[in-house]
């Protein structure tokens, strides 16, 4: 079998000890396309150098996550604009909003985020969105924005069954990850009656690890344990997961 990770934060310092092996463990069990999103200027090195060390396999996105958004927020725009002229990216994130860690940019996370989308129309790519507690405002942020066009994944999706068929009747996918296996969390509940052609799989590495790992640091090795919960909650071959999601992941971020 083979899998996407379509979010992971390979480049992350939680990996600094072990970061060669840690990719080469997802590999081996056969997640052999490793998404990775941008955080910040400060993330781009290491991402870029990760896709140097596995070409194919570490595939990078750009953009700004809101909680890395700062008062100089157009400086930080100008960069990702002029990345996304230079050379190839898979998508544009992780863009969005996020109402949990700190309301003080709000607006300006509004306008990375719009600004961000717009590039995203302007290059063809995808997005990664980011939207902790702001499952809502990111979904009417895209509906003002889409063209028909647009498309991307709603990350670590947390919402309601109503915002879910939203974003799928916008042609979005939603990322479901570690959460999915965390017995309260009811997400597995949430997605039993969801067409597997909207899901793709993300580990959101370091963090959310799946059980019998919650707690500890998270690895893309673990997208098979995401998904096999959800092969239990729709009742599916564990390889029919596997054949879905990775079609998904490649006819969304077209990495075939």
């Amino acid at each position: 079998m083979n899998w996407t990770d379509t979010h992971t934060h390979l480049y992350s310092k939680e990996f600094a000890a072990d970061r060669t092996e840690m990719v080469e463990r997802a590999i081996r069990q056969g997640v052999d396309r490793l998404l990775m999103p941008n955080i910040d200027e400060g993330s781009i090195d290491g991402m870029l150098a990760l896709e140097t060390q596995f070409p194919g396999k570490c595939l990078p996105m750009m953009g700004i996550h809101p909680c890395y958004v700062t008062e100089n927020v157009e400086e930080q725009l100008a960069i990702v604009r002029s990345w996304l002229k230079k050379r190839r990216f898979w998508g544009v994130g992780e863009i969005g909003l996020d109402f949990y860690w700190d309301k003080t940019y709000i607006d300006r996370q509004t306008e990375a985020f719009r600004q961000q989308i717009i590039m995203a129309k302007e290059h063809g790519l995808p997005i990664s969105i980011h939207s902790r507690e702001a499952t809502r405002a990111c979904i009417e942020v895209v509906k003002e924005l889409h063209d028909g066009t647009l498309t991307g994944v709603f990350h670590c999706f947390s919402g309601t069954r109503e915002e879910a068929q939203e974003i799928i009747d916008m042609g979005f996918y939603l990322g479901i990850g570690g959460v999915v296996t965390f017995k309260k969390a009811g997400l597995d509940v949430l997605i039993a009656d969801i067409g597997m052609e909207h899901i793709v799989l993300e580990t959101d590495a370091p963090y959310l690890a799946p059980v019998p790992y919650r707690g500890k640091r998270n690895e893309s090795a673990y997208i098979p344990l995401i998904a096999e919960k959800i092969a239990d909650a729709k009742n599916l071959k564990i390889e029919e997961v596997a054949a879905i999601t990775n079609a998904n992941a490649q006819k969304l971020f077209k990495t075939l």
